[in-house]
C-alpha cells in the first residue's frame, strides 16, 4: 500500500473535479462556496481515511452533500422582490372565508387539534410534531388521521343542519 498524499497535494489534484461537480449542483455563482465547504470537510476527516481509499470518489460525494447542503440552505432564506404583493395572501389567516373549518377545527380534543394545525396548516413532518406533542411520529399520525376523520363528520353535519335549515325555511 502505498502511504497517503499530503493534503494539499490533494487539494490541487482533485480541486478541479470538486470544483466541477460544484458548479453542476450549484451554478457558478455559489460553486466556490461548496468547493471550500467540501474541503473544509475533506480536511477533518482526511486523517480518519484509510490508505487505500478512493480519495476522488471520496471528494465528490463530499462536494456533492455539501452542494446540496448549500442548495436546502438558499431554499430557506427570503427572497428579494422590487415590489410587494398588490394584496397579501389569504393562505392560514383567520377570517379569510373559511370560519366553518376554524370553527370545527376548535371542537377538536387538543391533541387532534395540535397534530391538525401543525401538520395539516403549518405544514411539519409528523417527526416534529411529534417532538412538539411529546409522542412518537406514529402517534402524531395517528392523532392527524383521527383529527381529520372528527373534522369531515363535524363538517358534514354541519353543512347537513343547515341545508335541512333552509328547506325549513323555504316551505
Amino acid at each position: 500500500m502505498e502511504p497517503k498524499k499530503p493534503f494539499e497535494l490533494v487539494v490541487r489534484e482533485h480541486g478541479p473535479t470538486v470544483l466541477r461537480v460544484c458548479r453542476a449542483v450549484l451554478g457558478a455563482h455559489d460553486a466556490e462556496d461548496g468547493w471550500s465547504e467540501t474541503f473544509l470537510a475533506a480536511l477533518k476527516a482526511y486523517p480518519e481515511l484509510p490508505a487505500g481509499a478512493n480519495v476522488q470518489a471520496w471528494l465528490v460525494t463530499i462536494a456533492h452533500r455539501k452542494s446540496i447542503d448549500i442548495v436546502r440552505a438558499r431554499s430557506r432564506q427570503p427572497l428579494p422582490v422590487d415590489e410587494l404583493p398588490v394584496r397579501p395572501s389569504g393562505l392560514g389567516i383567520p377570517g379569510d372565508g373559511h370560519r366553518e373549518v376554524l370553527d370545527a377545527v376548535g371542537q377538536l380534543p387538543t391533541k387532534q387539534r395540535q397534530a391538525v394545525a401543525y401538520h395539516y396548516l403549518a405544514g411539519l413532518p409528523y417527526k416534529d410534531v411529534a417532538g412538539l406533542l411529546g409522542g412518537t411520529p406514529d402517534a402524531a399520525r395517528r392523532a392527524g388521521a383521527d383529527g381529520v376523520k372528527a373534522l369531515r363528520t363535524i363538517l358534514t353535519n354541519s353543512y347537513d343542519s343547515s341545508v335541512s335549515h333552509v328547506k325549513e325555511e323555504t316551505r
